[in-house]
């Protein structure tokens, strides 16, 4: 993991200096997401299964929620991700990134991992995320 990190880093830097102007922060931001399209990472989960959103308490994660630690997302805080395919409560899990929800109307995008080997489809993924994605203008960006 600490590899992916540093690769990541790296590539950060590299558009940092390519480009210098306004767009430079959504750049790195579609390029951060885009760099984790198909590895494997590690999640924290902290919000797991039947946890409550702190700040909307109508809303009721259905699945596990988490963030990949020491990267960084649009919002300035650690880069989130939507875990499918695991239905008990975890607190870390290692898994494949399968998607992006591109959000077009908020600073930050969001991963969608599962456990290696599974496959959600586009329709599966938007049906499972709608319960936090439905107040967002979004795109799903799947794995080939």
């Amino acid at each position: 993991m600490l590899d992916i990190i540093k690769e990541y880093e790296k590539l950060k830097h590299g558009l940092e200096e390519q480009y210098q102007n306004a767009e430079l922060t959504d750049i790195i931001r579609k390029a951060t997401v885009s760099f984790f399209l198909g590895k494997v990472v590690e999640i924290e989960i902290d919000r797991p299964v039947g946890s409550v959103h702190p700040k909307h308490e109508e809303v009721i994660y259905p699945i596990n929620y988490g963030f990949i630690p020491n990267v960084l997302g649009g919002d300035g805080e650690e880069l989130d991700v939507y875990l499918l395919g695991v239905s008990e409560k975890v607190s870390a899990y290692t898994c494949k990134v399968i998607a992006i929800i591109h959000r077009e109307n908020d600073n930050e995008d969001k991963l969608v991992a599962c456990p290696v080997g599974m496959k959600f489809t586009k329709q599966e993924i938007v049906q499972m995320t709608n319960f936090q994605e439905q107040f967002y203008i979004m795109k799903v960006e799947v794995l080939p």
